[in-house]
């Protein structure tokens, strides 16, 4: 079992930049494939990015590449999203996830294929 929490969400303006952690508490999150998903009011979760446990492996929304980036540092079992040049349509909860892989160079993209989520931390992108 692990236990996910996400922090750093807040209001923001627009072309401003946030970092979101996930915090990972009850097993070391090395062999665990992890994702940021983020839901919008009247709108399906979806991707933002996910990475593999080795940090080399990652695959992120064409729309957000380049803007977003997925890191995570397995020694303090903590992983980040950094965003910059934020526009209204990043508003969302964003959600940390996690999926148990043997291989660390294994990607999970599929959201129903995580199995440990956090409570979600709220981005609002306005002036």
């Amino acid at each position: 079992q692990v236990q996910l929490i996400e922090s750093g969400g807040g209001l923001v303006q627009p072309g401003g930049s946030l970092r979101l952690s996930c915090a990972a508490s009850g097993r070391s999150i090395s062999h665990y494939a992890m994702g940021w998903f983020r839901q919008a009011p009247g709108k399906e979760r979806e991707l933002v990015a996910t990475i593999a446990g080795s940090a080399d492996v990652t695959h992120y929304s064409d729309s957000l590449k380049g803007r977003f980036a997925i890191s995570r540092d397995n020694a303090k079992n903590t992983l980040y999203l950094q965003m910059n040049s934020l526009i209204s349509e990043d508003t969302a909860v964003y959600y940390c996830a996690a999926k148990f892989t043997s291989s660390t160079r294994v990607l999970v993209t599929a959201p129903n294929a995580f199995n440990y989520w956090g409570q979600g931390t709220q981005v609002t992108v306005s002036s």
